[in-house]
């Protein structure tokens, strides 16, 4: 499966050429309102509509931009088989199995082939679910497609649950980030994640896939100050998800301190990269710890080179509320929902440059490391920045988008008002179910898309907090002229 070249991100916006995703599996079916917002979710969601009418359509959207020849000439078979959905299942001898959309479950089974992994991997996961010896030994029967299956689901091959589900599996985003040849491992302040964190370590150091990039990896570790330190002071340990980490250019990377990941490990991040010459600059962006954002991601993206995509409570424009004045809306900004932006260069870490608001720094990002002029640089609003429009769309991740390349992006249908904003800023608005029959028929070529808004349905997926940008992990995208 690897190439010469497998692993390299040095943006946000380069072409996307491979990426790890997970597809929904049976665990988000288990998701039960008492134990909801313990694993992280703010609803229950309805399994087979998000993998039969939704996430179906992202996984072709990017086989057909990133594997067409997986996808293209199947679609009429693989749509009247959907009620198996052989196609779409990890685990299933007619699955995809994609080199460059890849299934981490795919990858974890494969490494389970391995019998001294399969042994160490069932003892870690019994260890922290505190299994019993004759279910870690029960385990070891399991062969390694059934053992990636139970890992990730929690359920025995009889349906029994065994532990509990890992749902959030599906936000691939948050296990690592690819910084240019180098993979950032998370450390997850939510005890609902300490097995994905597990998992995909187990992948990244075994998998052969990524043989030649194992001393490219960096895990984050508390210091032994940080481990005795009381509970009340947990802001100082080191919790990190990739939600809060965005490599934006070559010489640039963005991280996110937020209810997920801690000031500690913001700067440990920033030491590191600066030691191994990875980037000149980092910008850490301190938002407040409210579930209303949880990462840097859910209140921006970029777009473009010269657009972007952001909330406005952090904007210098207030959000458009009927009947108000501009002096009520400042009177109305808490002190908790400011947010604090300090940007440190390798070569002069001492002296921050400080940025009043997002809007600003994605300006400055925008002409100081692409070389845009001010006047071409748009900020596309949440909500098209009116109330009540621009909250509830950032709720259902109007802000999280995923680019498959520079301008072409994909978001949610149920946004309206961040789309009407789209066009207004000149893009086109199309929804999957109308693209997707265009680029088989060879009508629409997916190399000349540009500029471009692709909607997907959202109903169910939305519940899930988590849009596509968390739903990905990219791992190869060309590099974008600065």
């Amino acid at each position: 499966m690897q190439n010469a070249q497998s692993l390299f991100v040095n943006s946000e916006i380069g072409t996307l050429k491979r990426l790890l995703v997970h597809s929904p599996d049976s665990g988000l079916g288990k998701v039960v309102p008492s134990k909801a917002q313990d694993w992280l979710f703010e609803d229950i969601v309805h399994l087979n509509t998000i993998r039969k009418e939704e996430y179906d359509y992202y996984t072709k959207i990017l086989l057909l931009f990133l594997d067409p020849e997986k996808i293209k000439d199947k679609l009429p078979e693989i749509d009247a088989e959907k009620a198996n959905r052989s196609f779409y299942k990890p685990d299933n001898p007619a699955f995809f199995k994609s080199d460059k959309v890849i299934e981490l479950e795919w990858l974890l089974a494969e490494i389970l082939l391995n019998d001294a992994i399969k042994h160490s991997l069932v003892a870690s996961v019994c260890a922290i679910e505190g299994c019993t010896f004759k279910t870690q030994n029960a385990l070891m029967d399991y062969d390694a497609v059934a053992l990636a299956k139970t890992f990730i689901s929690g359920s025995a091959k009889n349906k029994e649950m065994l532990f509990a589900p890992i749902p959030n599996f599906i936000f691939t985003r948050d296990i690592g980030i690819t910084i240019k040849d180098h993979v950032l491992l998370n450390k997850p302040a939510k005890k609902a994640r300490t097995r994905e964190a597990l998992l995909a370590k187990y992948i990244f150091f075994n998998h052969p896939f990524f043989k030649a990039y194992q001393q490219n990896i960096i895990e984050l570790t508390d210091t032994y100050q940080n481990l005795l330190l009381p509970k009340e002071e947990d802001e100082r340990k080191i919790t990190l998800e990739g939600g809060d980490i965005m490599v934006i250019s070559n010489d640039h990377l963005l991280v996110g301190v937020s209810e997920r990941t801690s000031p500690e490990a913001a700067a440990k991040i920033a030491h590191i990269v600066f030691k191994k010459n990875l980037m000149e600059k980092v910008t850490i962006i301190k938002i407040p710890k409210k579930r209303d954002y949880m990462h840097i991601d859910t209140v921006f993206t970029q777009v473009k080179k010269n657009v972007w995509v952001m909330l406005g409570n952090f904007s210098k424009k207030a959000v458009l509320h009927e009947d108000e004045d501009a002096i009520e809306r400042t009177l109305e900004l808490k002190k908790d929902e400011k947010i604090k932006i300090k940007q440190f260069h390798k070569n002069d870490p001492e002296n921050s440059v400080h940025f009043d608001s997002l809007e600003e720094l994605l300006i400055d990002i925008s002409k100081n490391d692409f070389h845009c002029r001010e006047a071409d640089i748009k900020i596309i609003f949440s909500g098209n920045n009116e109330f009540p429009y621009s909250a509830r769309e950032q709720w259902t991740d109007s802000c999280n988008l995923l680019a498959i390349k520079e301008g072409v992006v994909l978001g949610y249908d149920r946004n309206d008002k961040t789309a009407e904003a789209f066009k207004a800023a000149g893009f086109q608005v199309i929804h999957a179910k109308e693209l997707i029959p265009q680029i088989v028929s060879g009508k629409i070529n997916t190399q000349q898309i540009t500029d471009t808004l692709i909607l997907m349905p959202s109903a169910e997926l939305s519940r899930a907090r988590g849009g596509f940008h968390c739903m990905s992990m990219p791992l190869l995208r060309e590099t974008v002229n600065e």
